[in-house]
């Protein structure tokens, strides 16, 4: 695969949609190209906002009225200007972005986006989901951001990102079962064999995007139980998937 065909991968990567031969291509390169991690932290952060969709009905006209606007948007110019490479994958960033919105506009019935036009309206709900969403895209944005994934046994897929100057980290999950009646997949830090308490996920939804509660600290890991309802102090049962923490 050509340097030039991995430069196209970073929309693919942030939403894990590449197979595993590609995934381990592109990760050689993202290690080495600093445009391209720019890209994917903010594909990704596009995604998760996505992700923490609302279920708000969309207003009428809101999808002719993107329609109409696609062809006016004028492209946000690179951070470096003498960069044409960096001018193509920014324009590349900004069509992405607006082409996810209107599609979770049209599919989903509402968006982050319309939540966030209308979080005064929206009352206390809206004004939390906003609080959520800006925590979520503050860390997967984070220039020290690192991702890590893995299967989580028998329920989906999970990755954590990290950004230890943010001392934050969010968890991904896409695909994931719903836990059974009255039980709910709960987060936890792993501090050496000490496991402390994380965030729960909401057992609503199979996609989701969780701020971890908690500051990441010395934790080398994130691992992943299934609970009673309400969370446990402790974990009352043996992890679907522990997540070693990148560096």
């Amino acid at each position: 695969m050509t340097t030039a065909e991995l430069h196209t991968l970073t929309g693919a990567y942030a939403l894990d949609a590449l197979e595993e031969e590609e995934r381990l291509a592109f990760e050689r390169h993202l290690a080495r190209c600093e445009s391209c991690g720019q890209e994917v932290r903010e594909l990704t952060a596009t995604a998760a906002r996505l992700g923490l969709a609302a279920s708000l009905p969309a207003p009428p006209g809101l999808k002719v009225q993107v329609m109409g606007r696609v062809a006016e948007v004028r492209q946000q110019p690179p951070d470096s200007p003498d960069s044409a490479s960096a001018s193509r994958r920014r324009g590349r960033v900004m069509r992405w972005a607006l082409a996810a919105c209107l599609a979770g506009v049209a599919a989903l019935g509402g968006t982050t986006l319309w939540q966030y036009q209308r979080a005064d309206e929206a009352g206390h709900e809206a004004r939390e989901a906003r609080a959520e969403a800006d925590r979520v895209a503050r860390v997967l944005s984070a220039p020290d951001a690192r991702m890590a994934s893995t299967d989580v046994d028998g329920a989906g897929r999970g990755s954590v990102v990290v950004s230890r100057g943010q001392d934050e980290a969010v968890f991904i999950t896409s695909g994931m079962a719903e836990p059974p009646e009255g039980k709910v997949y709960q987060l936890w830090f792993a501090d050496g064999d000490r496991m402390r308490p994380a965030g729960l996920m909401n057992p609503s939804r199979t996609d989701q995007s969780v701020p971890m509660t908690g500051s990441v600290g010395a934790a080398s890991a994130v691992g992943v139980t299934l609970e009673p309802a309400g969370g446990s102090e402790q974990p009352t049962t043996s992890p679907l998937a522990l997540l070693r923490l990148p560096a």
